[in-house]
């Protein structure tokens, strides 16, 4: 018969290495938040199952027997090794952690959707995906990797340049019933969606004379703006890489073939040394191939 199925009731040794440690019921009831009367009876159980008295009783004192002394070192020692255990394989996992930061749209449209082919490749990586437009101070906040949309500028960081992005409009094919502009002069006419990306780079590349359109919602995540772009209630500026999937799917329909540059690009940004950290090592050489890859099929977009 296998030795564990010899063990006596776990809760019971419980109850009975505090019972010992403290030598009173009560004190040992707090420390495991049962009642006395629930320790008194654990260690009399414990005591029937052994068949030797673990401790001596005179009234509602009671003292350990000798008996009970050296039983209730080897119950700590075994219940020692156990917490060393749980605190290697804790610790284990958190060497297996990786934090990683990115702007909204970025981590929902691009990183999210791509994220499933990394974890295949290492199962044993908890990955932790934060959403975040800020560019707040990733060593403090425990953050292993951000990617940051902006000038690279990132003092005191590991810096190196992902992709660049470009930006165009685009629409529902049910925008105003399926009848879409067809010249970008016709725009202005249009119901244009605002963002914190202006329109004005765009209109003056597409030789459309209109000023920067101002009024109604001001949406701050492109995620937002394609949203709307979506639903129909008017045509969107989007960025190729937070909207590319849309484009594929033709659920989203790109007007005209002008293109503009974003001044800002993606970069990637971690600690100096973080990425001599095993999953932090992976998952950059995961994430530098989806964006070779990804760049290959754009082209000039995020060139």
């Amino acid at each position: 018969m296998n030795a564990l199925h010899r063990l006596p009731n776990l809760s019971a040794l419980r109850a009975f290495e505090a019972a010992a440690r403290h030598e009173n019921f009560s004190r040992a009831a707090e420390e495991i938040h049962v009642t006395h009367g629930a320790i008194s009876h654990q260690v009399r159980a414990l005591e029937a199952e052994l068949g030797v008295p673990l401790f001596t009783r005179n009234g509602k004192r009671v003292a350990i027997t000798p008996q009970g002394l050296r039983f209730a070192q080897t119950v700590r020692n075994a219940f020692e090794d156990i917490a060393d255990g749980v605190q290697q394989v804790r610790a284990h996992s958190q060497q297996k952690r990786l934090t990683v930061s990115c702007l909204p749209s970025f981590a929902a449209r691009w990183l999210a959707p791509r994220l499933g082919k990394f974890i295949e490749a290492h199962p044993d990586t908890e990955l932790v995906l934060q959403s975040s437009g800020q560019l707040q101070d990733l060593v403090r906040d425990g953050i292993d990797v951000g990617i940051r949309f902006g000038s690279g500028q990132y003092p005191g960081m590991e810096v190196e340049l992902l992709m660049g992005d470009s930006y165009y409009p685009v629409a529902s094919p049910r925008y105003q019933g399926g009848q879409l502009p067809k010249s970008p002069a016709q725009l202005k006419g249009a119901r244009l969606l605002l963002s914190d990306e202006p329109w004005a780079p765009w209109l003056q590349a597409a030789k459309v004379a209109m000023t920067e359109p101002t009024g109604g919602v001001r949406f701050q995540d492109m995620s937002f703006v394609i949203r709307a772009a979506l639903d129909g209630e008017g045509i969107g500026l989007v960025r190729h890489v937070v909207a590319e999937q849309e484009i594929a799917q033709g659920s989203l329909l790109r007007l005209f073939d002008v293109a503009v540059k974003c001044e800002s690009q993606y970069y990637l940004a971690y600690s100096p040394g973080a990425s001599e950290k095993p999953q932090v090592a992976a998952f950059l050489e995961w994430l530098r191939g989806e964006v070779a890859r990804f760049k290959a099929q754009a082209g000039d977009l995020v060139a």
